[in-house]
Parts: structure tokens; sequence; C-alpha cells
């Protein structure tokens, strides 16, 4: 319980402090955000809280989905969500009307047109939930499923529901203990298994199959935060991609080790898409270490703590043992 609580709110606590009410989330320069840190008096002097560091629409996105993930799923099917769970959708900026596409209620309601600019970080920032509901492996083909179906509700192409895949597979090997130097092997596993899943739903495939192995995997540590992460990115925006953002988000997490600080250095306070970064590497810092080392004013008054922390427990008696 105190992992998936760790994660569901230092997965808000990185969102709040990558945002920054706008002013950090869309600042392109990595030194000034760290100056302006340094101004302020360093991470352990910040109270997270509204209304100067509220949560993003990242936030509020992940949580709706894991408390939908919590509630039930499995009944969707027949009335217009995702197979195998009911997970809400919220509007989102930069969803390229995806939203606007759905249909609740028919069957088959839940999927869109393929959009080959729906490339965002979207779907990605909001699965980590996901791998903390099948968290298994046995239940990686639900994973899979899950995590791709929900991606492509807003995110109709690879590089978009692959991110959610990605993060939510972090999820769950996270939760099954498995250290952060193995997901990228992981995941390379598992593409394969992905692609054999999209194929045989047959959505289309011609669009799908043209873009799908333009997906690269996690790399190790840059040299230069700023400037890797630019040569990684879509339309010079670092971290705002599907594959990007958790390629950031793991880096980090190889890099920091047990540090914090060094985590938020390299995933929450960098030059680019930082809330999202911050969402998707904090919540899997929580998940491997807990609240820990972590500055309490970062998350005592974080905004929907209480119901972050809610969603962790129900995602928690959702499952028994992992082994």
């Amino acid at each position: 319980v105190e992992a998936y609580e760790a994660a569901m709110v230092l997965s808000g606590v990185g969102d709040a402090l990558g945002y920054r009410g706008a002013r950090w989330e869309y600042c392109t320069s990595g030194p000034q955000i760290h100056a302006e840190l340094a101004e302020l008096g360093g991470l352990a002097a910040i109270s997270l809280e509204p209304p100067e560091w509220p949560v993003s629409d990242d936030t509020v996105l992940h949580l709706a989905t894991a408390e939908g993930l919590a509630s039930g799923g499995g009944h969707h099917e027949q009335k217009g969500g995702v197979p195998g769970v009911g997970v809400p959708v919220v509007p989102q900026a930069g969803t390229g009307g995806g939203t606007s596409q759905l249909r609740p209620g028919e069957p088959l309601g839940y999927r869109i047109p393929f959009n080959p600019r729906s490339t965002g970080c979207g779907a990605a920032m909001r699965s980590l939930a996901i791998g903390l509901r099948y968290p298994r492996a046995s239940e990686l083909p639900t994973l899979i499923r899950v995590s791709i179906e929900s991606g492509r509700m807003t995110h109709h192409h690879p590089t978009g529901y692959l991110g959610a895949l990605a993060v939510a597979l972090f999820g769950a090997l996270g939760a099954r203990g498995e250290p952060p130097e193995r997901w990228g092997a992981e995941l390379l596993r598992v593409l394969p298994l992905a692609w054999d899943y999209v194929q045989g739903t047959g959505v289309a495939m011609e669009d799908n199959c043209s873009w799908w192995y333009w997906y690269p995997v996690p790399c190790y540590p840059p040299a230069e935060r700023d400037t890797e992460y630019l040569g990684w990115a879509l339309d010079g925006w670092p971290g705002r991609s599907g594959h990007d953002a958790p390629m950031v988000a793991l880096e980090a997490l190889l890099a920091a080790g047990d540090s914090w600080e060094e985590l938020c250095a390299r995933a929450v306070l960098h030059g680019g898409d930082s809330d999202s970064t911050g969402t998707i590497a904090a919540g899997c810092w929580g998940l491997l270490r807990g609240l820990a080392g972590v500055p309490p004013g970062l998350h005592r008054r974080l905004e929907y703590r209480g119901r972050l922390s809610e969603a962790a427990r129900r995602l928690t008696c959702t499952w028994t043992e992992l082994k």
C-alpha cells in the first residue's frame, strides 16, 4: 500500500513542481528554472499547494484513470469504454480532438481514426496506474490491451499510444520490484507482443505499420540534458511526445540513484514538458523508493492528495500477492 500511495502522490508532486502554474512547463531553459528554484531556497523550502503550485491536467487525467481502474473495469466493453476497464477520459489540450470523436454508449465507441499528429505524451503521462492495476507477469496481455486502447482513445498514433504502454509497463515492473536497469530491455521484449495485439485488432493497419518502427526505446544518461533531450524531441519541445517522455523519466531514474534532488533536476526541472516527464518519473520513484528522502513540504498539502492516496489504496485492493 505504501509503495502505491507514494507512486500516486509523487506523480502529483512531479506534475505540480514541473508545472509551477504553467511557468516552468513552458520554459525552454533548464538553467533558468534551476536559478529560479535557487531563489526560492531549493526544493526543501517549497510547499506545493494551490494557488501558487496547483497540479495540472496531467494529474487530473492520471487520477481519473486510476479511479476508473479501481472502480471495477471488465464491464464496459459493450458500453463504449476501453475493453476490460472503464477509463474516463478528460478533454486535454494536445489530444488532437481525440475526445470529441469518442462515441460513448456505442460498441467500439472508444476507437477514433488514426491521426498522424497524435504523437503527444498525453496518453503516457496518465498510464502509470494501468501498471499498478495489472502488475503480474501473467497479466501482461491485459496490460498491453488496456494501455494501447486507453492510449489510442486520444492518441491514435504509435508514438502516442506506445508511450502509454511504456509507462504502464514501467509501473508493473516497478510494482514487481524489477530495477529500472531492466526496464528498457523488457520494453524491447514487449513491443513485438504489442504489435501482435495491434495487428490482431485490424484497426488502421497501413497507417500503424508505417509509423510503428519509428518508436525508440530509452537511453542512458546524457551529458547535457537540455541539448540531449532536444535531440530526442519532436517539434522542439522535449518530453512532449509519447516516445521521449518515458525516455526522459527512465534516464532520470537510472542516473539519480537514491537522490530525489537529482531525479528532479533531470526529469522535473528541465527546459521542456517538465510536468509530464515529472509525473512519470516521480511516480516511478515513489513506487521504487517511497516518500523517504522527499521533503514533506512537497507532498503534505498537495492538491488532490487525499484522492491520490485513496486511489492507490483501492488499486492495491484489486490484487493480492505478486509472487
